[in-house]
């Protein structure tokens, strides 16, 4: 019996022995199979990162590229793409390659779209796709910027970046930064000694230096910084020749009117302008004259004028006027520059943009653009509408923004430019640069008594055709990883 009984026993072991054996092939079996898919996985997890990692390198790659050659979007190769480079490690060892898809800037804009597809050799079965719009920004960079000093009064408000290579004495509201390129300067509006290159006016007045920078929130709401690198004015302010020139080519070119004083031009809904010739300006009241030496002062009001034609708004969105124009109207889904000059240039027969009535967007998320690129000023005239809006990026290449002074009339009402010397309101939505100042009131109370400037951040990447530059570098504007 107890033979029998350790018989039984040690068969019991065998069967003990055997379950435990197989619990184990299948933990180790399990444990191999395990490490095995985490290897395979971690593999391709790194092969991945590598992938993302030569998909970007094609990015910086190619901003680099444009950084050397601005206008090359064919890889240096004169033909079409995609491109293809090969990417090597640190030893020289080549491990994958990044291929390129590039979509250049629509006419008139900057924006180039670049699509990076990095791909290792490792595993032919992964990549990585990485796409980027890159841009120079437009001098819409600013709500306003100007190459001298500035002076805005106290019913001035302005929403977007203001700078100034001059200083700035600026007693409205402000609400964004406000930059000039002057540590402290001769405000010219008044008598005395320096003051900051950004000051204020408005109560309590700034001190002047070397007293400390108040904190004036009332007044600049995101702040003041004073000296800032000045800003190229002259690099920026548009070539007007490369303009005409596309307006000659695929755009509306408008020959000097000769005998006449102009055109005046009406941007309409329906995607055309009816182009008149003027012929005869408004003549100034009697006792309306220039009595402060304003260069080029007048009416600026037309008079009477003829239908020249109705023309289309041209495939690139240029029109350039080689004489004085007059523009007003309002587009809806367009996107245009108006620009007027002559040639040779001669400071004695600069060119000017008239704005009296209303000109308009009907959209503003970005559809809708208006270049004004003045060889001279950008006036409004005598006759302007009583509460003006002007939806457009003006440029003054040259000449200033802004409305002559009227002189109002003796005690009596009689002698001067009234009832037109007094304007209620004026409103810019888009951007402002101007050679020189920016003046739409005088210390009289003449002139537009309310002046509201507001920013169109659409114009930053996306302004009007053929818009001046701010520089030439170009920045990234959006990152997607596509997949």
């Amino acid at each position: 019996m107890q033979n029998a009984h350790e018989k039984f026993k040690r068969g019991q072991l065998s069967i003990q022995i055997l379950l435990f054996s197989a619990i184990a092939v299948i933990l180790i079996s399990a444990f191999s199979f395990a490490t095995l898919s985490f290897f395979k996985s971690s593999v391709r997890v790194f092969n991945k990162t590598l992938a993302f990692s030569v998909a970007e390198a094609g990015i910086e790659y190619y901003r680099w590229h444009l950084a050397h050659y601005p206008g090359d979007f064919e890889d240096g190769t004169g033909a079409p793409g995609p491109y293809t480079h090969d990417y090597y490690d640190k030893n020289g060892t080549r491990i994958g390659e990044f291929i390129l898809d590039i979509t250049p800037p629509p006419p008139g804009t900057t924006v180039v779209t670049v699509r990076s597809t990095g791909k290792v050799l490792a595993d032919s079965s992964v990549e990585k796709i990485i796409e980027v719009r890159l841009g120079i920004p437009s001098l819409a960079a600013f709500a306003v910027i100007g190459d001298e000093g500035l002076y805005f009064g106290s019913s001035t408000t302005v929403y977007g970046k203001l700078h100034a290579n001059g200083g700035i004495r600026f007693d409205g509201i402000a609400y964004n930064l406000m930059t000039s390129a002057q540590a402290q300067y001769d405000d010219w509006t008044h008598g005395g000694g320096v003051e900051f290159g950004v000051h204020t006016h408005a109560l309590p007045v700034d001190p002047v230096p070397p007293n400390p920078v108040p904190n004036r929130t009332d007044v600049f709401v995101a702040g003041r910084q004073f000296p800032v690198p000045a800003v190229d004015f002259d690099g920026i302010t548009g070539d007007l020749a490369d303009i005409k020139a596309l307006a000659q080519s695929g755009g509306r070119y408008v020959a000097s009117s000769t005998t006449h004083l102009g055109y005046h031009i009406v941007l309409k809904a329906d995607d055309t302008f009816d182009l008149f010739m003027i012929d005869e300006i408004k003549k100034k009241p009697p006792g309306c004259n220039d009595i402060i030496g304003q260069q080029g002062w007048g009416t600026w009001s037309i008079e009477q004028e003829h239908l020249v034609a109705n023309y289309a708004f041209p495939a690139n969105g240029l029109i350039f006027v080689e004489d004085n124009v007059w523009v007003d109207g309002t587009i809806d889904g367009a996107r245009l520059t108006l620009a007027a000059g002559v040639f040779p240039e001669n400071f004695l027969t600069y060119k000017n943009i008239t704005v009296n009535r209303n000109l308009l967007y009907t959209r503003y998320d970005g559809s809708d653009a208006i270049g004004l690129i003045s060889q001279n000023d950008v006036t409004v005239g005598l006759l302007s509408d009583d509460v003006l809006r002007i939806d457009a990026a003006v440029t003054a290449q040259n000449g200033r923004f802004g409305r002559y002074y009227y002189r109002p009339g003796g005690s009596q009402g009689q002698g001067g430019c009234q009832p037109y010397h007094v304007r209620a309101a004026i409103t810019t939505y888009g951007m402002i640069a101007t050679s020189k100042d920016i003046q739409f009131s005088y210390g009289d109370n003449t002139g537009y008594l309310s002046r509201t400037f507001i920013y169109d951040t659409n114009l930053l990447f996306n302004p009007p055709p053929n818009f001046p530059p701010a520089g030439n570098e170009y920045e990234q504007l959006s990152w997607d990883e596509v997949k």
